[in-house]
């Protein structure tokens, strides 16, 4: 049997946080992954609101904020999927908050 090397709990937890998510439907246990993936200035306008059959959605402050990061939503979700792992998710909807 071949022994893998162990895993840091960096490696780790962004996975188990995406599931967490998924089991939930709440997008609360992806915000420290969501702001280490977009930075500070983004991660003030926005929070990770649910995670629902790989469909993140995330509210959003303004209008103008949804549609710039509409505009970068396959390389967000290239960057989360090498945090959370393949295929976690799968799309991106960006809401504004209520």
């Amino acid at each position: 049997m071949a022994r893998r090397d162990p895993k840091t709990l960096d490696q780790l937890l962004p996975n188990v946080l995406a599931r967490l998510a998924e089991q939930s439907g709440k997008g609360r246990p992806l915000v420290p992954v969501w702001n280490a993936t977009v930075g500070p200035h983004i991660s003030k306008h926005t929070r990770p609101h649910s995670l629902e059959g790989g469909t993140l959605v995330v509210n959003v402050v303004s209008a103008e904020w949804a549609l710039t990061l509409s505009r970068q939503e396959g390389s967000l979700r290239e960057q989360l999927n090498s945090r959370l792992g393949p295929g976690a998710v799968s799309a991106l909807v960006f809401r504004l908050e209520e």
